[in-house]
């Protein structure tokens, strides 16, 4: 008995060391940001703004050197020259919120068993007492897409704010698109370390086919007298309300992909694509937006370049074609989404063209771009303030964001164990 009231005590301790910081409240009174640059998500940029924003919405976006504003009606005004606005960045792709501890399969809840299961819906499964999100947000990243893992149709994702108190409460957009991984043409072998053909990858695109077309005559069918929760789950995709997301790298796979989704009359969105470069004038004729995998990878072929997957971006900016960046199924990264745009900054992509990807871009391929993804009258108040360029570890610094209007708590988990051991350390490093 005093063993497991130990050992109760003890979770006790554990879970309150791992507290959340409260959920912020709505926005009370109207608030004005001054002199700031404004990179509006959109491609253009406001020197010297003003941005004001109430109940959660944005009231105007201006330029300071031609609008002034009566202080006096605005509960807070902050002044931020010589420092940067953005739209909140928005992280596609993304298990926060499913994943506490990849190691710990009991903090995991990112995939069910069976292959085909369009009709499982990760929403519900957003934990918003996780830890990751507040190390997220603290680099602006304020929204998220959060998706499901395993089998051929993983399942529904989501949109959700990155402060909430519950799934309800943190639900932007639900259940917006369903998930497709693609067969893989090769397959890496841990035992040989060597590189096979697929030999059933035919078999498994008819597959999908099969369902795919099987799906749509469900959909046709005037009179069902049996439900089928995994068809009605597909209906979506056939009227536009519901995007078809398919992750793939390859250039046949991809290309197959494509050619499958539009047999069916979809049009897909390639999440992944590593070598969409190659095909990029394709993707465009056919209208697919590309989600890239992170930049900080290695290249995808033996005889690839180097430095390709921090010109990929480039290449696909180039042929027109709607890209965003994702962290590639790497919820503890996600706070590094913003340094991948950076890093293709580095390598020629304009940089309010790399804002673009991480906002309006994604804004668009996830359906919420009419109501966020840029500094536009109208739009939601998602929003930070950084000290710097928030593409470039080195000099961003978040010191204010909001979400609809609602000032977010900035503090987390890494930076009060930051704190606690400077304090120990602190005065050591000094002498």
């Amino acid at each position: 008995m005093k063993f497991i009231i130990n050992i109760i005590l003890l979770s006790c301790v554990t879970l309150t060391a791992m507290a959340q910081q409260t959920p912020a409240p709505p926005q009370q009174g109207a608030i004005a940001i001054i002199g700031a640059t404004a990179h509006l998500g959109n491609g253009k940029v406001i020197q010297n703004s003003i941005i004001t924003f109430e109940n959660g919405k944005i009231t105007n976006v201006g330029d300071g050197s031609t609008v002034r504003i009566d202080r006096g009606q605005f509960e807070e005004v902050i002044d931020a020259s010589g420092k940067h606005v953005y739209p909140g960045f928005i992280a596609p792709n993304s298990q926060m919120g499913l994943v506490e501890i990849n190691a710990v399969n009991s903090t995991s809840d990112v995939r069910e068993l069976g292959s085909l299961n369009p009709n499982l819906r990760a929403i519900v499964a957003y934990n918003t007492d996780s830890n990751v999100p507040p190390t997220t947000r603290a680099n602006g990243v304020l929204l998220a897409q959060i998706v499901p893992q395993g089998g051929r149709i993983s399942g529904q994702s989501s949109v959700v704010e990155l402060d909430a108190w519950n799934w309800e409460d943190a639900a932007y957009k639900t259940d917006e698109g369903i998930h497709l991984n693609w067969p893989r043409v090769s397959r890496w072998s841990w035992q040989t370390r060597k590189i096979s053909k697929n030999k059933d990858y035919d078999k498994q695109v008819q597959e999908i086919e099969d369902y795919m077309a099987a799906a749509k005559a469900y959909k046709e069918k005037k009179d069902r007298p049996n439900t089928n929760l995994k068809f009605d789950a597909m209906l979506g995709l056939f009227d536009g309300s519901k995007k078809l997301y398919i992750h793939t790298n390859d250039v046949k796979a991809m290309t197959q992909a494509v050619m499958v989704a539009e047999e069916a009359g979809v049009t897909p969105v390639i999440v992944g694509g590593r070598n969409a470069w190659v095909i990029a004038d394709f993707l465009k004729s056919k209208n697919v937006a590309v989600l890239l995998n992170k930049a900080h990878e290695l290249p995808p072929n033996e005889d690839s370049d180097i430095d390709q997957p921090f010109k990929t971006a480039v290449a696909l900016h180039k042929a027109g074609v709607l890209f965003g960046f994702n962290m590639s199924d790497s919820p503890m990264q996600e706070r590094n989404l913003p340094f991948q745009a950076g890093h293709a900054v580095g390598f020629g992509l304009d940089k309010e063209v790399a804002v673009s990807a991480l906002t309006l871009n994604t804004a668009k391929i996830l359906g919420i771009d009419k109501t966020v993804g840029s500094l536009e009258t109208g739009k939601d108040a998602t929003l930070f303030i950084s000290t710097g360029d928030a593409l470039d570890y080195r000099t961003n610094r978040v010191e204010v964001a909001f979400i609809q209007g609602k000032a977010i708590d900035l503090d987390d988990k890494q930076k009060a164990l930051y704190r606690k051991y400077s304090k120990k350390y602190g005065h050591k490093i000094k002498k």
